[in-house]
């Protein structure tokens, strides 16, 4: 049963212990590999616990609280007590430069922070004099937390606690979630109580996850995707399991947990998707895939399957039994968002029977916007709109336009920028789509990445990107153009998959080393010529550089997210793409 009573956000971890009581909210690794289990009820004492600390640390109502730190529940729990207390959260991505911090704790004017180990904390030490509002930073693995929560628990405040919570108005702060900061500096998106329950009733509206599911989450909490998930659960009342902090070890956790719901982006699909079909041939695994998706389509239909059909099923099936194991077994469907994903691995997974289905949202609709369900979606699309009061639709040039009480308040400290999303109620996404005749939503590209070539063709470079990227050799492609005669593009390594296959043929294996060679070279070609043939001729790739390295978030080129930081790449190697109109 969903927690419905909760009046602001703040409440959802002592309404949830009224309703789940000891249901298993949370699930973690501790340090010698085992997983262990923390109750609703548990949850609620924890966070009563460390919001007295906090208040005793002298965090005042409306106080932003900056938390930087990798994905654990310590972060939740911190999260929530500073709601409890009647603060305002402000993340930061744990992968955060010192000049990020600085930008993202002054601007916020956060007056604590809390840190998840000694290197973050030395990290916010270097910028200490740019941050005069900040006056305390705890250090989670440095015993800090443990500090706060004793003097909570013997200073107890719950009689304060709870006039903080009843003098919150829907409408105030909760969280502020700071952009990529792909065209400039962060901006603060200012979400409030009521975003977050408008987000949490849509997932009960829409049943999207259910109270005996267990999510699987390693996403960053600083991102709006994770925060769903994390305070959509307490609503919900499922089990979070908190990934262990080490990246490689996704796909055996997966195998431990073995969740009922994966919130994921598409790279790990992506990856998985390639373990998968590694070593399978190409005709084989369509055939495969148009078996899986046959079946698949006659069962949630209720209609009975053909014996030949099922046959061929059982022929196949090892291929995607390969699959549903990878992802423990249980997995009743996956939630890609954040970027978008290959048709054709959306077909693999759906034929497989793991369902991976894609939404679509921003920061400045917490998160919320279309989204696929098992019992209405279209693969390729991000999903249909119009669900609880949350409107949807296409301006004249194209946009996606939003509005709802999803939609944010606007931006921290910036009415200006605030002015140029925000109209008439309407949250301008800055994202281009098209809308077909079932409601279904396709995105196209971003109005501000558009490439006008000197044909005056207008081109959406992510959707050759993204084909680009589809293959198992390809990390990252930047597609260059604007005001060109034709396209080019700027090519990096995938290093797990592309030095295995150099090995094997006794070359370098060196990215630098390895990008200069004819074999590459060839290799890449064959992929820009098989993404090619998906375009039309003027959106096509003509010519392309490899880059002897990865595009990085320390090099400034990526955000923390990942998202490619256009603009700096085409600076950083603008010698590289004028050589490829030479």
């Amino acid at each position: 049963m969903p927690v419905t009573t909760a009046r602001v956000i703040a409440d959802l971890p002592f309404v949830a212990a009224q309703v789940h009581d000891d249901r298993v909210a949370w699930r973690h690794r501790r340090d010698d590999g085992q997983w262990t289990d923390v109750t609703f009820t548990e949850v609620a004492e924890w966070v009563m616990e460390l919001a007295s600390g906090l208040v005793h640390l002298g965090v005042e109502p409306g106080d932003r609280v900056c938390v930087l730190s990798d994905t654990r529940p310590e972060w939740s729990a911190v999260e929530l007590a500073v709601l409890a207390a009647g603060g305002v959260v402000v993340p930061i991505y744990p992968s955060s430069a010192a000049e990020e911090c600085a930008w993202i704790i002054s601007d916020s004017g956060a007056v604590v922070l809390v840190a998840e180990t000694e290197a973050q904390r030395a990290k916010v030490d270097s910028i200490r004099d740019r941050v005069p509002a900040l006056r305390d930073v705890v250090v989670i693995d440095d015993g800090g937390l443990d500090d706060l929560r004793s003097l909570g628990r013997t200073s107890p405040l719950p009689g304060e606690l709870d006039d903080r919570r009843a003098a919150i108005d829907p409408d105030d702060p909760s969280v502020i979630i700071y952009t990529s900061g792909t065209t400039g500096p962060p901006k603060g998106c200012v979400l409030t109580h009521r975003n977050w329950l408008t987000m949490c009733r849509l997932s009960e509206e829409l049943s999207y996850v259910l109270p005996d599911d267990v999510a699987y989450l390693f996403l960053p909490l600083a991102h709006v995707f994770a925060q769903i998930v994390h305070l959509g659960a307490l609503y919900t009342g499922h089990t979070v399991a908190f990934y262990g902090g080490d990246t490689s070890r996704i796909v055996p956790e997966l195998a431990e947990v073995r969740p009922t719901f994966l919130p994921s982006v598409p790279r790990i699909f992506e990856k998985i998707y390639t373990a998968a079909t590694a070593g399978v041939p190409e005709d084989r695994l369509r055939q495969a895939v148009r078996v899986g998706l046959a079946v698949r389509e006659l069962r949630a239909a209720g209609r009975p399957v053909p014996a030949d059909l099922a046959a061929a099923l059982d022929q196949v099936d090892p291929v995607f039994a390969r699959v549903r194991a990878i992802f423990g077994g249980r997995l009743r469907q996956a939630l890609s968002g954040a970027a978008p994903i290959s048709v054709e691995v959306l077909e693999f997974f759906s034929a497989a029977g793991v369902p991976v289905l894609e939404g679509y949202g921003m920061s400045e609709s917490t998160g919320v916007g279309t989204v696929n369900t098992l019992a209405r979606h279209k693969l390729g699309s991000v999903g249909t709109f119009g669900m609880a009061g949350l409107q949807v639709k296409i301006a004249e040039d194209g946009e996606i336009l939003m509005s709802g009480p999803h939609v944010f308040a606007g931006y921290w400290n910036n009415p200006a920028a605030t002015a140029e999303v925000l109209t008439d109620g309407w949250l301008h996404t800055g994202d281009l789509g098209e809308v077909d005749d079932d409601g279904f939503v396709t995105i196209t590209g971003r109005k501000k990445d558009i490439i006008i070539t000197a044909g005056g063709k207008n081109i959406a470079p992510a959707n050759v990107e993204n084909q680009l990227r589809q293959s198992r050799w390809i990390s990252h492609a930047v597609v260059y153009g604007d005001r060109k005669p034709y396209l080019v593009a700027l090519i990096t390594l995938d290093q797990d998959e592309i030095v295995p296959w150099a090995t094997a043929r006794g070359l370098p294996t060196d990215l630098p080393g390895l990008a200069r060679t004819p074999e590459v070279q060839a290799l890449v070609q064959q992929v820009v010529d098989e993404a090619n043939a998906h375009f039309a001729p003027v959106s096509q790739v003509k010519r392309f550089t490899v880059l002897d390295r990865d595009l990085s978030h320390e090099d400034g080129e990526l955000t923390p997210t990942l998202k490619v930081k256009r603009k700096v790449v085409h600076t950083a190697h603008a010698r590289r793409y004028d050589d490829l109109y030479t």
